[in-house]
This record gives structure tokens, sequence and C-alpha cells, in this order.
């Protein structure tokens, strides 16, 4: 078994909406793609700062995050983003990380795509329950 590693297209979603507005063109639309480490350990969507420049994405708060060394270090959080891994779209919030660090996918995105991470294959797959769109409890 090893790392699971997955292909996101990524893209400013401020843009997007402005692009159906009539009021952007899609070649204007900012956007990105890249591998990210799956990584189970993490809470939200962690993007590497020259990549979040890149997209133009609006700074909304900041957080404490802590390491897996036990490290912890205030960091800015961004919005909105546009996310999509396979099929499956998500717009969302991203932690800045360090620029040209590894881009790393969370349990928020890994519950709201309701996906499952198949460590055997390296890969991210939907749940069975749910192959065409995620399937989300509300009670």
């Amino acid at each position: 078994m090893g790392e699971v590693v997955v292909d996101i297209a990524l893209e400013n979603f401020l843009d997007r909406i402005l692009m159906l507005e009539n009021k952007l063109t899609a070649e204007k639309v900012r956007k990105h793609q890249m591998s990210a480490l799956v990584d189970t350990g993490a809470v939200m969507l962690s993007l590497p700062q020259d990549i979040i420049e890149k997209l133009g994405l609006n700074q909304v708060r900041k957080v404490i995050v802590t390491y897996a060394d036990e490290r912890r270090e205030e960091r800015d959080v961004f919005a909105a983003g546009n996310e999509k891994i396979g099929d499956r779209p998500l717009v969302t919030e991203a932690i800045s990380g360090p620029p040209l660090s590894e881009a790393l996918i969370g349990q928020v995105i890994l519950e709201e795509l309701d996906m499952l991470v198949d460590c055997q294959n390296q890969t991210l797959l939907p749940r069975p329950e749910s192959p065409v769109y995620p399937s989300l409890k509300m009670k």
C-alpha cells in the first residue's frame, strides 16, 4: 500500500459566476490542474500559496493548524474555489500552505464528495451506495 494521489481541477468560483452572467469570457476564468495527496488525517483542502495566488482566491478567515509533528501555526483560509475530482465537483474553501507545498485533500472534501479511499489501488472511489451523485445525510 502507498500514498493515494489524485488529479484535481481547480478554478476561481467567482470567475465562473461572472462567466455565467456574461461578464467574463470562459478563457478568463482562472484555472489550475494538479495532483493532490489524499490525507485522511487532514480536515480541509490545503493548497500551496502560489496556486491560491494564481487562482486569485480571496482570504476569508484564519485558522490554527496542527501539523503531524504537533507544531501549531496560524494559516489563512481562502474561498471560494471550485474543485473537481473525477466527475464530482465541489465549491470549497482552502487553507494556504507554503509556496510549492503539496496539495492535501482532507476529510471534509471526502465526506462532501462521498468518496472512499482505496489504498490497495491507490485511488478515490465513489461509495458503492452512491455511484452517480454524492449521498449526504440530513437529519
